[in-house]
């Protein structure tokens, strides 16, 4: 068969360890036979990041801007270990938080779903989407080690010089302090994706936060959300037939749990964090959520929402087999290249992106698989390296294309 063309290229944005690997498979084996794969191409890799002083995650999103769809690897974001490990110039910050802040929007998230594999909670009978605001809280956040006894305050000055002062915490002795921020905008940004995305599913939309105890930050937050509903969203959502709710953070967990699925669950960008590897490892595995950036401009940034699997590359690194899931890495190149044909009328591109994803969930619900699903499976699995595996999907797709 003739190779799909593509009119305009993605942003290509290359990872770090086990995922940067299985990154060039996919090309080779999935996309490249079957594409003229145009991408223009950003290596993140943790080394390149420290050798350009992180300007390269910078353009990277500025590309993203200007062409519109992303696609990106998963990288690391370095500790003190990682410092010394690759003998970096300092502690960079999260690449993700980096391109997250300049394209701003939200990070939607979404489970996997495969015949044979069964949530853990029982009553989960449909994907929840988490909605993850992209900017701010402590991914942009200020910290300070304090060294010892003092007066610690918040500290706002306007444009005319005018101070508003307010204490933190008197020390006694030394401490820590963090001081993180938001925007109206960026807030209202969220709520429009968040409002918009339920509209475009057609799913009730769940908004929660910590707004008793956090009465000006959190709470914020609430009323921006209550606002817009009520202003702009009421109407259309009774039209479709859905609903908006709001609850408290801990509310939410509990009801989560109760529910059968089938909502968008709207979080803060560090709950919708750690809660999103919560659903994902609830519903099968970390492996097996797609995950996209969606920012208020109209660009589209696709993503694994799992990190660069470090023990499996570790063991890659002395020649073992490993078998890495590559699935969420496969979905993140299927959903730029549907956005890509989309954007640019190519349905032949869209269509293939379509079989991809159809054949991979083929290919596991025949019962080959990679190790980490296995135990999950209801019926015979056979236990594939990741090279296998991707090759028995290229067996599937062949034969669905053909």
């Amino acid at each position: 068969m003739d190779k799909i063309q593509m009119k305009t290229p993605l942003v290509e944005m290359d990872g770090d360890e086990m995922t940067r690997v299985l990154w060039q498979k996919i090309k080779e084996k999935l996309l490249l036979p079957y594409v003229d794969l145009k991408t223009e191409y950003y290596d993140l890799g943790l080394k390149h990041r420290d050798e350009t002083d992180d300007q390269v995650t910078v353009d990277s999103a500025m590309a993203a801007q200007r062409l519109g769809v992303a696609v990106k690897c998963a990288t690391i974001t370095p500790n003190g270990q990682r410092v010394k490990e690759y003998g970096l110039k300092q502690m960079w910050k999260s690449p993700n938080g980096t391109i997250r802040a300049i394209l701003d929007g939200t990070v939607f998230r979404a489970p996997v779903m495969v015949k044979g594999i069964s949530p853990c909670v029982i009553n989960w009978k449909k994907p929840i989407i988490l909605a993850r605001h992209a900017y701010g809280d402590i991914y942009r956040s200020v910290e300070f080690r304090v060294p010892g006894k003092g007066l610690a305050e918040l500290c706002y000055t306007d444009t005319d010089g005018r101070e508003t002062r307010l204490p933190i915490h008197d020390f006694q002795g030394p401490g820590v302090i963090l001081g993180m921020h938001n925007t109206d905008e960026s807030i209202h940004s969220f709520a429009h994706s968040c409002f918009q995305y339920a509209l475009y599913a057609k799913q009730d939309l769940w908004f929660s936060t910590k707004d008793t105890i956090s009465k000006t930050y959190d709470h914020h937050f609430k009323d921006i959300f209550s606002d817009l509903y009520e202003t702009t969203y009421r109407k259309p959502f009774e039209e479709a037939g859905i609903t908006y709710f709001y609850t408290l953070v801990d509310d939410a967990v509990a009801r989560v749990i109760r529910s059968e699925g089938g909502f968008i669950w709207a979080l803060k960008n560090y709950d919708g964090d750690v809660m999103s590897d919560m659903l994902a490892t609830a519903f099968s595995s970390l492996a097996m959520m797609t995950s996209v950036l969606v920012s208020p401009h109209g660009q589209f940034e696709y993503e694994a929402a799992h990190g660069t699997v470090t023990r499996h590359y570790y063991r890659y690194l002395k020649g073992e087999e490993t078998s890495t899931n590559p699935v969420a890495t496969i979905f993140a190149w299927t959903g730029a290249l549907n956005k890509r044909g989309e954007l640019d009328g190519i349905p032949e591109l869209c269509d293939f992106a379509v079989a991809l994803e159809t054949a991979t969930l083929a290919t596991i619900e025949s019962g080959r698989m990679t190790k980490d699903l296995v135990p999950l499976f209801d019926g015979e699995a056979q236990a594939l390296s990741s090279d296998a595996f991707l090759d028995a999907i290229t067996d599937t797709l062949q034969a669905r294309l053909s």
